[in-house]
């Protein structure tokens, strides 16, 4: 069944809200904790780490759920989608809405219990969401297609958080950080609701028989088997704790080393560049390259000028040039970069199904996807007790003040932030793309052959 447009519509509308939501949680948690609520970074970095340790769990047991969910009027994943999305949204606001009224241990407990609720309703919906891709078209190319949709309109509501948060904040709160951003997650929180709505009412998967799993251990057991599959989302672990890495110390570095009375235009207009780029790249660059490219070299295209870019800005930051020109260099190649390895990765992931049915016969959309949702938060949780950690280490000294008022940091703790910046997140793309190219097996032409064999199999048992 070939795709509509307004499946693709409707798909890629709650992709919008659902990354609005997530880029939100991960790119600023740490600096409204940090900076405005004025707990510790290494404290907030290490909760992180234990909510993530606890996704392990979490998680593939929430993609087993799905996978044995059965309903004959809405589907296996629409109602955990809708579900999760509402819880979601509730957690998302309390989180950004911290009681200003109770002492630091207070905060502590408030914080470290919302984080946790929040990253198991938000498995809640995540996992259904891209488990539907293989569930709603059964071709490669339209496979690609929708992840292609999904991962560009991902980009745009990451951009758009990008975009608007540093702008609206202040706007909001009358110049309080602290109720400023309390309502603007509230905003966010509502937006999440009705695009998350419109993929539930428009996106339907196809008539699939129910799946029938005696036990968790043979799910389990089956995604071990799936050598291609774990290979990818250790990449995607890897590239994502770049990225993160980078969203959580740029605002750090417009605040303290660009600096200036107007830093909040400068770090907006800068995050809203290199987000519309991002969203360019998996619109238009990924498109062309894939014209000339197969998979396996358009990921090492991208690779390979990530890791550029981040050298680039190295220079720059180090040798004292903060021209906002000259950092928007480094700054488009990157996030350029990165939005087309996020759409490769989820191909490759959904390529890794087809792998798996064919190697083990079973077909395991659900747990698969689970993993990548739990990945993706592990490796933002990484991404942000490393920067915890680091900017602890460094001697760096947060604001702990409503109205975002700048203390000075020592000469020492900014040349930390710069080579945290870009030495580990080039570090951990080094390492990505030695594992891509001694395990990575599904190849354009293996894929094509992989579908082909599935066609006869399920040709041969009708």
């Amino acid at each position: 069944m070939n795709l509509t447009l307004k499946q693709k519509i409707a798909y890629g509308i709650g992709a919008v809200g659902k990354d609005m939501v997530y880029a939100l949680s991960s790119s600023y948690i740490l600096y409204y904790y940090q900076d405005i609520i004025g707990l510790n970074s290494a404290f907030v970095g290490l909760i992180l780490m234990i909510a993530r340790i606890f996704d392990a769990f979490n998680d593939p047991i929430m993609g087993i759920l799905v996978a044995k969910t059965h309903s004959k009027r809405f589907g296996r994943f629409r109602p955990w989608l809708f579900t999760g999305t509402v819880l979601n949204s509730f957690v998302l606001y309390a989180m950004f809405a911290a009681p200003s009224n109770s002492d630091i241990a207070g905060k502590m407990v408030f914080f470290s219990f919302t984080y946790i609720l929040w990253g198991m309703t938000y498995t809640m919906m995540d996992i259904p969401y891209w488990s539907m891709i293989p569930a709603v078209t059964e071709t490669p190319k339209d496979k690609e297609v929708l992840s292609i949709i999904g991962r560009t309109c991902a980009g745009v509501g990451s951009a758009l958080i990008a975009m608007s948060t540093m702008m609206l904040v202040p706007i909001l709160g009358g110049g309080n950080e602290r109720i400023g951003f309390k309502y603007f997650a509230l905003i966010i929180a509502l937006i999440f609701i009705i695009a998350e709505t419109i993929t539930c009412v428009f996106v339907k998967e196809r008539n699939m028989e129910r799946i029938e799993v005696s036990t968790v251990k043979q799910m389990i057991k089956a995604l071990l088997q799936n050598d291609q599959a774990i290979i990818i989302v250790i990449s995607i672990v890897l590239i994502n704790m770049s990225l993160f890495t980078t969203s959580n110390l740029i605002i750090y570095f417009f605040k303290y080393d660009v600096g200036g009375q107007n830093w909040y235009a400068s770090y907006t207009l800068f995050s809203t560049i290199c987000g519309g780029m991002q969203i360019l790249a998996m619109m238009i660059f990924y498109p062309l390259l894939r014209k000339k490219l197969t998979t396996e070299k358009v990921f090492l295209f991208c690779m390979f000028f990530t890791i550029l870019g981040y050298l680039i800005l190295l220079i720059l930051s180090v040798s004292g040039i903060t021209e906002f020109g000259l950092l928007l260099i480094p700054g488009i190649i990157v996030f350029s970069c990165n939005g087309m390895l996020s759409v490769l990765t989820t191909v490759f992931l959904t390529y890794s199904i087809d792998y798996g049915e064919l190697k083990t016969g079973s077909r395991e959309e659900s747990v698969i996807f689970s993993m990548q949702t739990f990945v993706v938060k592990l490796s933002s949780a990484i991404a942000v007790f490393i920067t915890g950690i680091g900017l602890n280490a460094v001697g760096f000294t947060g604001n702990n003040s409503d109205t975002g008022e700048k203390v000075s940091q020592s000469v020492e703790a900014l040349m930390g932030l710069k080579l945290l910046m870009t030495i580990f997140p080039s570090i951990v793309l080094i390492l990505a793309t030695f594992l891509f190219v001694r395990k990575f097996k599904l190849k354009d032409t293996y894929i094509q052959e992989i579908h082909l064999n599935l066609l006869k199999k399920k040709a041969s048992e009708k």
